[in-house]
């Protein structure tokens, strides 16, 4: 028999190749009808026969879900958040959902005109990548659809948030240069109006007062987590003249630009310069050298992402504990 691909037609002509009612070829396709096991494997096998896909979007309609998560990104170019995009994608596909994806580029208007398109595509619930919307609006939002925000403390009724301890893996990378002899440690900052920046320039400040080392402010440049940024910023402290030996950049990418900006001037890393970076993306093992950089569990921060949003959608999910912050030791940093 010809295979149909989809439609009313092809529904009746299951139910009567499977020898049941149309309706109960429905409701077995949404998952409502209780079947014996041989009538179960029956339509199975039609259903394969002919090769029947369901209306989706009938489907959707009927059932008031259209198995869709939206995911509100910063930028589909950064490795940071693709990782963690793996991650929500490979916790809900089991489930069925598919994702619907957009940026904000960190412009909290654009992030918020981006959910409202995600909300007026009847998405089931939005995951939030960080960004610089307020908390009032996620919770405005949350009223219209569930939300999870990594990123964030906001809790409300219809809405999950959760942070990675950005302020203790400063402390931890900034600890490491000290351990190693380092004394005069630059940072490269991201932006200030960034909560994870603050939390890291925080941890390096602490951390110098720690050990009784003077903070000194022509040692903190100013970036925005961009591999230029690093760039310029390496720049401007070797064109001021100051006497660092090791440098923490609030960011991975920054770390690449900085490392640039070394090389072409001819200084060495780790022989005359260290080098740390924050994030461990993938590419930071093939650095040249390999980079030494507080790991953030992205992929993992994306599961659990993925998991926390199928449980307020319904579905049982095991527990979404993500790891902590943890240092990479690799090859940019010497003793001194």
């Amino acid at each position: 028999m010809k295979n149909i691909e989809s439609g009313i037609t092809t529904l009746y002509q299951v139910a009567s190749r499977a020898g049941v009612s149309p309706a109960t070829v429905s409701r077995f396709l949404n998952g409502t009808a209780k079947v014996s096991d041989d009538k179960r494997r029956t339509i199975e096998r039609v259903i394969d026969e002919l090769n029947y896909k369901p209306n989706r979007l009938a489907q959707s309609l009927k059932m008031g879900s259209t198995n869709t998560i939206g995911v509100l990104t910063q930028s589909l170019e950064s490795g940071y958040f693709n990782r963690a995009m793996v991650g929500i994608e490979d916790a809900v596909k089991a489930s069925g959902y598919a994702l619907l994806i957009m940026s904000g580029h960190w412009h909290a208007d654009e992030e918020a005109e981006r959910v409202e398109l995600l909300i007026g595509r009847r998405v089931d619930g939005v995951a939030i990548l960080t960004g610089n919307m307020s908390d009032k609006q996620i919770l405005d939002f949350s009223r219209r659809v569930p939300i999870v925000a990594f990123g964030r403390e906001v809790q409300g009724e219809r809405t999950q948030a959760f942070c990675l301890d950005n302020y203790g893996g400063a402390c931890e990378a900034v600890e490491y240069l000290i351990s190693q002899g380092h004394r005069r440690i630059a940072h490269i900052a991201g932006p200030p109006d960034h909560r994870d920046a603050r939390e890291r320039l925080a941890g390096y400040n602490d951390t110098l007062a720690k050990h009784g080392i003077p903070s000194d402010p022509r040692l903190v440049v100013t970036g925005d987590f961009s591999e230029s940024s690093g760039l310029l910023a390496l720049n401007s402290l070797l064109v001021a003249n100051v006497r660092f030996s090791a440098i923490f950049a609030a960011n991975d990418l920054t770390a690449y630009g900085a490392r640039l900006a070394l090389y072409r001037r001819n200084i060495r890393v780790p022989e005359d310069i260290s080098l740390v970076g924050f994030d461990d993306l993938e590419s930071s093992m093939y650095t040249t050298p390999p980079l030494t950089t507080v790991r953030q569990p992205l992929y993992e921060v994306g599961t659990g992402i993925g998991r926390r949003m199928l449980a307020m959608l319904g579905h049982q999910q095991p527990a979404a504990d993500v790891p902590g912050l943890s240092l990479v030791v690799r090859e940019s940093v010497r003793l001194v």
